[in-house]
Parts: C-alpha cells; sequence; structure tokens
C-alpha cells in the first residue's frame, strides 16, 4: 500500500519553495526556454501554493493568485514527470476547487494550454473566448463557476 498524499497550502517562505519552483520550471518552463526573474518570483509571494507530497518527496503542485474577493486564478499546474497520469493533478484541482468553496470563492479561472484543455474540461472548466498565445504557445482561457459541479 502506498503511503498517503499530503496537500499542503505554501507560501514562498516556506522550506519547500523553492523545490516547487524548481519542479515548475523543469516541468513548465525549460521545453519553452523561460527562465523564472526575480519578478516572477517576487509577484509569486503575492500567491498561495498547494503542494502534493508523499513521504516528504514533492510531486506536483499550483499557484491560487487571488483577483478578487470571490475569483481566483489557478496558475502553474505541474507534477512530477513520474506522477503524471496517477491523478494528482486532479487530486491538486479538486483540493482548491474544494478550498475555494470554503473560502467563498465563486468563480475559479485560469489559462489552459491547448494540450490539456480536456483535463480542465474533465473537472467543469468551460471554455471562454478565442485560443490566444502566451509564452509562446497556444492558450485556452478556462473558468467555472459555483456551484462546482462533481468532477466526470
Amino acid at each position: 500500500m502506498n503511503p498517503p498524499v499530503d496537500l499542503i497550502w505554501i507560501d514562498s517562505e516556506d522550506f519547500r519553495f523553492g523545490e516547487w519552483v524548481a519542479l515548475r520550471q523543469r516541468i513548465l518552463r525549460d521545453p519553452l526556454g523561460l527562465v523564472y526573474s526575480e519578478l516572477d518570483l517576487e509577484a509569486e509571494s503575492r500567491e498561495r501554493h498547494l503542494v502534493a507530497e508523499q513521504s516528504g518527496q514533492l510531486l506536483g503542485g499550483l499557484a491560487v493568485r487571488a483577483l478578487t474577493s470571490r475569483r481566483w486564478k489557478i496558475r502553474q499546474v505541474a507534477v512530477q514527470e513520474s506522477e503524471q497520469r496517477k491523478g494528482r493533478g486532479r487530486l491538486l484541482m479538486q483540493h482548491a476547487m474544494n478550498a475555494a468553496r470554503t473560502e467563498g470563492i465563486s468563480e475559479l479561472v485560469l489559462h489552459s494550454r491547448e494540450g490539456v484543455v480536456s483535463f480542465y474540461g474533465k473537472l467543469g472548466f468551460t471554455v471562454v473566448g478565442e485560443p490566444f498565445e502566451e509564452v509562446g504557445i497556444p492558450h485556452r482561457r478556462m473558468e467555472i463557476t459555483l456551484p462546482f459541479p462533481s468532477p466526470a
């Protein structure tokens, strides 16, 4: 039996933050030839970060930016290569959605890379508007409004 996956909210002062940034750099930025700047990381100090750990090993995470008192933007969803397609991303998203419900958030938005639109669609997010380019690759704006439907 596998040890449980722990879901932990952290901020930029947490000892895990550096490892979380390194994971996102490898998964999301390196393939695009991008590097986090000091300004990027400074902006993230105003965000919340949800990480998944198992036996002290970082499996993945996501970032949450409060846009208003009732609206969050989910960003930077990343999972270790060896942990992809094991439900880790789904677990992270469901935990963030439950936290949003608890905290009175009525809408979640995100910018999905084209290749993972169906992942967010299965969680109840819908595509809004036309495709656009962000960090040099195609994206779609997606959103979900409370009550969040049960994931398919």
